[in-house]
């Protein structure tokens, strides 16, 4: 398993054989390729997840907030009351 991050297509780049698209991350847009999907043809609109510069799958809405709700969660800072093992 690998951290990936989500993003939503906004437009497949022209040339480059159909392997780049722009692709809107938490607002920012950001070139992303295509090459690592077992089909590159994506349509504006749709999620893919991200790593390293490279979409690497498909994703729908729901999995795309789930993975943006972890990565919020690790990026929180730790409630210096909990006292959980897990935490200590």
């Amino acid at each position: 398993m690998c951290l990936g991050i989500p993003g939503r297509v906004v437009t497949v780049l022209e040339g480059n054989a159909g392997m780049l698209a722009l692709v809107d991350v938490m607002g920012a847009e950001r070139p992303v390729n295509l090459g690592m999907l077992e089909d590159m043809d994506v349509q504006v609109g749709e999620w893919v997840l991200l790593h390293m510069g490279f979409a690497v799958e498909r994703i729908d809405a729901d999995k795309a907030a789930e993975a943006m709700s972890g990565l919020e969660m690790m990026g929180r800072e730790r409630d210096p009351d909990d006292a959980s093992p897990s935490h200590v």
